[in-house]
């Protein structure tokens, strides 16, 4: 059984060395272990370190991507390299690198195909009070439109089987992390989770340039993806509110026409048509983006079986 760890990378000269050096060289149930750095676009001497580390494959964007991007440029060449799993941990050692044991055993064993690194946020020295309640929040929504357990939604310390790799399909050019977990769970992938230790902080945090950024771009990223995968519910929602509250204006005009003859409350009543109509509109609307989801589900089990046939060993 293969190992890839990957390593996506921005201008780490600095950091990779001890990144690397705390990443193990053999763990009981793999027999080969390789290292995967993604360089985003560097222009320090990231690569060069690399190499010099003895690092097996460096992969390179000529311009700065993104995460996500890195991310899964990581996937698809860990998967043409033969791995049989893909652990993706983060340049700026902030993940304990001897708690990979910990995340392949339950994709050794079979129990999961994705394992999420649970950093235990509360327990971060470096995390403000203000931080932790975010990532506290932000796991606590991902789980509710996942329908998943995990409980540290934007660790990037996770274990991915070669069959769970091959079904990932990032489109958010914000971060994975969100993405694939909602992803997985839509996909009835089997998911867990297992509590890992983090290491100091050696640099600030390059995905966000602050708390209310991190807010928006999650929140706009968890709501793409949930519409992707869930079109109808989610119009369903947004037309039940809009047809709610024009019922509920229009049996106040109701109550006024009855008692006073609805003199000075046209409004009210045209209002009412208008919400009613709205809610009508946005119901068909989820209607017509579930049946493109169909087509969407369609094309991903094409890729998925060209991406099967592309990386399979006959095909070398």
């Amino acid at each position: 059984m293969k190992l890839i760890i990957q390593i996506p990378c921005y201008n780490e000269e600095k950091t990779l060395p001890a990144t690397f050096a705390d990443l193990p060289r053999q763990i009981d149930g793999i027999d080969e272990i390789e290292y995967l750095i993604i360089n985003d676009g560097s222009d320090d001497r990231t690569v060069e370190v690399a190499r010099e580390l003895g690092i097996h494959h460096v992969v390179s964007f000529p311009k700065n991507k993104g995460l996500a991007k890195g991310f899964m440029m990581g996937l698809d060449a860990s998967l043409r390299l033969g791995a049989d799993i893909i652990v993706n941990t983060d340049a700026d050692n902030q993940y304990a690198g001897g708690d990979i044991k910990k995340l392949v055993e339950p994709i050794i064993t079979g129990e999961a195909e994705l394992v999420i690194g649970d950093r235990q946020t509360n327990g971060i020295h470096h995390f403000s009070w203000f931080k932790k309640r975010l990532q506290n929040w932000g796991s606590w929504v991902v789980r509710q439109v996942s329908d998943t357990s995990i409980p540290d939604a934007t660790s990037g310390f996770r274990a991915l089987s070669r069959e769970a790799a091959l079904q990932m399909n990032v489109v958010s050019e914000f971060t994975y992390t969100l993405e694939t977990i909602i992803q997985a769970g839509k996909k009835n992938l089997a998911i867990s989770h297992v509590p890992i230790r983090t290491n100091g902080r050696l640099r600030e945090s390059r995905l966000f340039r602050g708390n209310w950024t991190y807010i928006k771009r999650s929140v706009s990223t968890i709501a793409r993806i949930y519409t992707m995968y869930e079109p109808l519910r989610m119009f369903s929602y947004i037309g039940a509110i809009l047809f709610g509250l024009g019922l509920l204006i229009g049996l106040r005009f109701v109550y006024f026409y009855i008692t006073s003859g609805g003199s000075g409350h046209i409004q009210s009543l045209i209002l009412t048509a208008v919400l009613l109509i709205l809610g009508f509109q946005v119901f068909v609307l989820g209607l017509v983006a579930d049946m493109i989801g169909s087509n969407r589900r369609l094309i991903e089990d094409a890729l998925y079986r060209l991406k099967k046939m592309e990386h399979s060993p006959s095909a070398k």
